[in-house]
């Protein structure tokens, strides 16, 4: 089955962005798309290539990384971005994280993380940017936090899965049903083991099957099968971690971090962005793939989830080929649109808006 394309659209009708870093996890966006669109012309200077689309009637452009990781690639791939979709309001960076079990978070793998403030962080903390000193290494710098919206849109979300599942198991098995060939992003059948910090995974060993089952952990079953949905704080480095000592150390003296991850960093320095990671591994030396197609579904499904909880730019959806276009067109208009500029944190806890704020 190939991919159903509705009419052109112009770069000007995209509101939404999303970046992903490799393939895998931009395979999960698309195919998760209720429609995609035909590409438009490549704009001078710009090296993406963008997959287009519509999700809960946003106009949606994704784009990948070219080849490479970290904070830098992710930084240029969205600055292109939003030179070539000058309409850009909501951006979102979805792929896959490591992930930081402690007594107060049981993440598991296949969960998701979403970042959110936490503390005097915005969401992200780029973990290795600052300087060392005989006493501590000192963080510096400031990362903007997600869009007041997308924030707002993150607690409705939030508080509905008190009592209502998530989509995570319901997307994915309409994606697969869909996409007979995307099996690959099923929950993988080998078990999520969590090992002590302190055992480190044989030297050589191609798998965990020789792996000490003593060193486990034991963690209580949970009372529901569906991936969790975790919120707080992500630490964003360009290093690729398979430590559990060193996650440690890094998460430390940076409160209650959730999640590991490379190119949050890269974004959120020039764009406000919500980043939604899928829990691929534990960050340490008995990190593998097993997981990875699974938890970049997760993460892809969270994030359409999340943009149902959003109003659809009336602009954005009128050439829509849906029959509840109008209905979504008036729904927008009256929701609260925030339009803002120069958001500083104050060293309080608060943050201060300058620049231009329209509330409509």
């Amino acid at each position: 089955m190939k991919p159903k394309f509705s009419g052109r659209k112009t770069h000007n009708a995209y509101t939404v962005a999303v970046v992903c870093a490799m393939s895998f996890e931009m395979s999960a966006v698309r195919f998760m798309l209720d429609q995609e669109h035909h590409r438009l012309p490549a704009k001078p200077g710009d090296s993406n290539m963008y997959t287009l689309g519509d999700l809960h009637g946003h106009n949606v452009v994704l784009a990948c990384l070219p080849g490479q990781q970290g904070k830098g690639a992710a930084a240029t791939v969205a600055t292109n971005m939003s030179r070539t979709f000058p309409s850009i309001k909501w951006r979102f960076l979805v792929g896959i994280g490591g992930g930081v079990p402690s007594d107060k978070n049981d993440i598991r793998l296949g969960d998701v993380v979403v970042s959110m403030p936490e503390g005097m962080h915005g969401g992200v903390v780029q973990y290795d940017m600052g300087k060392d000193t005989d006493a501590s290494f000192l963080l510096k710098g400031f990362l903007w936090p997600p869009p007041p919206l997308l924030r707002s849109a993150v607690e409705q979300m939030r508080s509905d899965h008190l009592v209502f599942d998530n989509k995570i198991q319901e997307y994915l098995s309409a994606m697969v049903h869909k996409w007979p060939r995307l099996t690959i992003y099923n929950r993988p059948s080998q078990p999520d083991v969590l090992y002590c910090e302190d055992y480190r995974h044989p030297t050589g060993a191609l798998s965990c099957a020789d792996c000490d089952p003593s060193q486990t952990i034991d963690r209580m079953a949970r009372q529901f099968e569906c991936p969790m949905i975790h919120y707080g704080l992500i630490a964003s480095g360009d290093r690729v971690l398979k430590s559990a000592m060193k996650r440690s150390e890094i998460v430390q003296s940076l409160g209650n971090v959730l999640c590991l991850e490379m190119e949050a960093a890269g974004i959120m320095s020039e764009f406000p962005c919500i980043i939604i990671r899928g829990i691929s591994d534990y960050a340490d030396s008995h990190k593998n793939d097993s997981w990875q197609h699974f938890a970049a579904a997760a993460a892809a499904v969270c994030t359409k989830e999340l943009l149902s909880y959003v109003d659809a730019d009336p602009a954005s959806v009128e050439h829509a080929p849906s029959s509840t276009a109008t209905s979504q067109r008036d729904e927008a208009t009256r929701g609260h649109v925030f339009h803002g500029r120069g958001v500083q944190h104050t060293g309080s806890g608060s943050f201060s808006i300058g620049g231009n704020l329209n509330i409509r």
